[in-house]
């Protein structure tokens, strides 16, 4: 009777220390799983650092009487599991928002390389953006009497003033036996006078009526013809370097306009005369590229003529 009475209570002292170190055994698990974990975070955070720099979170308890509890490497390894989840969890938020800045700052930068490649291979825009700052100082007025009159000796004052008032009564007379249109459409009439002064070679006023058609009525279908024509009366003039910009603005600001395929070869016409080859082909090529056979075959004609002479 005794040995079955102490057969039992061991076997019931067993069974009640086995869930203890099976506690004990899974903790130092999750303890030994946490501590790689956070080995690897650490590594990534901080490549190279050293174990110096990451202070524990855990500090000694000093409480007296509390380490002689029988529980307490249980507390202990408890306390020392929750420190570690806490500082993982901070290292991980730490990464993630690196990651987040570093796509954000690899995104800007793809967005402006690719403007830059934009900006650099587009030969119109190329060729344009350089066109007024370099060409400027070509441009002169259009009439030269001032001129004229500031190079005469002042021993004839009398034939210098009579100059200028004979060639201005002379022109004022070509300008008026140009018809006015007056079909009773007022922005189609504008354009026609402009034309028919350009026709006539009053390049100067065919210039100002051709503005004022583009300034009142920019959305117009008139205005490409307009500015494309303008920008003709420029070239017309000796002028290349005015036409080149006028020729620019219509194809950039008005790319489906009835004379935009005419004004950008045009703006290799004018390109190739300012002595700028290698613009002029650019043009011509951006032709080819963006109408090809939509083009109207005058203007292909044109242009295969222009790029030959241009050497393209």
């Amino acid at each position: 009777m005794r040995y079955t009475i102490f057969f039992g209570a061991a076997t019931i002292a067993l069974a009640a220390a086995m869930p203890a170190a099976a506690q004990d055994g899974a903790i130092d698990k999750r303890v030994e799983r946490l501590e790689k974990e956070m080995r690897a975070v650490q590594r990534t955070v901080f490549p190279g650092g050293s174990p110096t720099f990451f202070e524990g979170e855990i500090a000694p308890d000093n409480t007296p009487g509390e380490r002689a509890r029988s529980n307490a490497p249980v507390i202990d390894l408890t306390a020392r599991v929750d420190a570690l989840e806490s500082q993982l969890q901070t290292l991980t938020g730490q990464t993630e928002q690196n990651a987040f800045q570093l796509r954000e700052l690899e995104k800007a930068f793809a967005a402006y390389k690719a403007e830059m490649d934009k900006r650099f291979a587009d030969p119109a825009a190329a060729a344009v953006e350089a066109t007024p700052a370099s060409l400027a100082p070509t441009v002169r007025p259009p009439a030269a009497t001032s001129t004229t009159a500031a190079a005469t000796p002042a021993k004839k004052p009398v034939a210098t003033a009579a100059k200028p008032a004979k060639s201005d009564a002379a022109r004022l007379a070509l300008v008026k036996k140009v018809e006015v249109p007056s079909s009773g459409n007022e922005v189609k009439d504008a354009y026609d006078y402009g034309f028919r002064l350009w026709d006539a070679k009053l390049y100067p006023e065919a210039q100002a009526q051709l503005k004022t058609v583009v300034a009142k009525w920019p959305k117009s279908s008139q205005a490409s013809y307009a500015q494309n024509l303008l920008g003709r009366a420029y070239l017309d003039e000796g002028k290349p370097s005015l036409a080149a910009v006028a020729f620019y603005n219509n194809y950039k600001d008005r790319p489906s306009g009835a004379r935009a395929p005419h004004s950008l070869m045009y703006m290799g016409v004018a390109l190739d005369k300012l002595g700028r080859k290698a613009d002029a082909c650019k043009a011509f090529r951006e032709l080819d590229e963006v109408y090809g056979d939509k083009a109207p075959q005058d203007v292909r004609t044109d242009a295969a003529a222009a790029k030959a002479k241009a050497g393209c």
